[in-house]
């Protein structure tokens, strides 16, 4: 199993692929993904690279966190597993139904 770097402070115009050949310069990358806005399509400036060995995910955040990547100085560490998210509460909000009609 590959090592998954989260990367952060990603220009908004980065394509998945753009991501994919920048971190190949340290190895082999298995997947490159950059997280989206569901409603826009917009990037939210940040995305997930799975290296195939954690010396080579080790390598890349040596050699990229910190440095200008397409305009910008990109943070890169290890990705932190995702949290369980709770219930969400209310529904829906707006105004209370009308009791006046009939």
């Amino acid at each position: 199993m590959g090592a998954k770097l989260y990367v952060g402070n990603l220009s908004y115009s980065v394509t998945e692929e753009r991501l994919q050949q920048h971190f190949a310069q340290h190895g082999s990358v298995v997947s490159a993904r950059i997280i989206t806005d569901k409603f826009s399509g917009r990037s939210k400036g940040f995305g997930f690279v799975e290296m195939s060995s954690d010396d080579e995910a080790q390598r890349a955040i040596t050699a990229f966190n910190g440095t200008d990547f397409e305009g910008r100085n990109i943070v890169v560490s290890e990705a932190r597993p995702q949290q369980p998210r709770g219930p969400r509460e209310g529904g829906g909000g707006g105004r209370p139904p009308r009791r006046d009609r009939y």
